[in-house]
């Protein structure tokens, strides 16, 4: 098996990682977590979402995350937008360049997540992607449960390649496949990238954003890998869920998937030790664990080597 030189990391924890947390996460820990990951040596982190405050409270402050953060050259920050409205904010006072649209491959969880159909999803953001064509802003999809959908269980691939095929003809740069309550298996998603491939998709226009609720997360990232995919999607620590997707639970820790990577010769850039620190201050705002087994491992053995040492 081949593997790419190298694998570019989406962060999506300040945005997925958090939305879902029902403790209140104060905007000066938002901010912190956002400068450790930009730190990080990440390149690409995905900081909110311009979405009604009604539905996702946790990222009402959107507006002042961006306007606080210290920003680094080299590193894009990017948000969610579902509407006009919500670009609106985002390329404003946010000062955004890097947006991203989402939608569902099953009508219901797209009713439930965005109050409207597939169809109507793509009327919403045709209109964003014009505007943001004439703004010279970027663009990146996403298809949330790509791989299998809580409220209609299996979802026909032929369906999750013409919306991505749709979202990348309206001008998104990428699209983002999301196994959203981690039902996919390495075999499923080997094939539906292939299928996309096939459909005239390039490597580099497809990513995958994998949770690991079944514990499948890593083994699905490697499938991906091997089928030409250089981009995923992951949250610090493991955090993650979505609000309207029962039984959805954390992303792929960044952590963890840096370490596969880095372990194969694959070079991604993150500094694994900055990302643990980054998930220790989350854990600490949210006054529990976060999921990484990777940070829980480390830590043991550091522990231990330290006790040996003093002993």
């Amino acid at each position: 098996m081949t593997y790419p030189e190298r694998v570019r990391i989406v962060e999506v924890g300040p945005r997925d990682g958090l939305q879902n947390e029902s403790t209140p996460i104060p905007t000066d820990a938002k901010v912190e977590l956002i400068d450790r990951l930009s730190a990080s040596g990440l390149e690409h982190i995905e900081v909110t979402a311009f979405v009604n405050p009604a539905r996702i409270p946790q990222l009402a402050d959107a507006e002042e995350v961006c306007k606080r953060i210290a920003r680094r050259d080299g590193v894009t920050y990017s948000a969610l937008v579902p509407n006009t409205k919500g670009y609106d904010r985002a390329t404003g006072a946010a000062g955004l360049r890097d947006i991203a649209v989402f939608l569902s491959a099953s009508e219901t969880h797209n009713e439930r997540n965005i109050g409207t159909s597939i169809d109507g999803a793509f009327e919403r953001y045709r209109d964003v992607t014009e505007r943001a064509a004439a703004d010279d802003v970027k663009v990146r999809g996403y298809v949330s449960v790509a791989f299998g959908c809580p409220y209609e269980g299996f979802v026909p691939r032929d369906r999750v390649v013409t919306i991505a095929q749709r979202l990348l003809e309206m001008g998104c740069y990428q699209v983002s496949l999301g196994d959203t309550t981690g039902l996919a298996n390495p075999a499923q998603v080997a094939q539906t990238v292939a299928d996309l491939r096939s459909s005239g998709a390039a490597g580099g226009q497809i990513a995958l954003h994998l949770h690991d609720t079944r514990g499948t997360g890593l083994a699905n990232a490697l499938a991906g890998l091997g089928a030409g995919v250089t981009t995923f999607d992951s949250s610090v620590g493991g955090l993650g869920g979505c609000p309207y997707a029962p039984g959805a639970t954390g992303n792929v820790a960044t952590d963890e998937l840096v370490y596969m990577l880095e372990e194969m010769g694959i070079s991604t850039g993150v500094d694994l030790e900055a990302i643990l620190h980054a998930a220790e201050g989350v854990a600490r705002v949210l006054g529990k664990e976060v999921p990484s087994r990777y940070l829980k491992a480390t830590r043991a053995t550091q522990a231990r080597v330290a006790g040996e040492h003093s002993a």
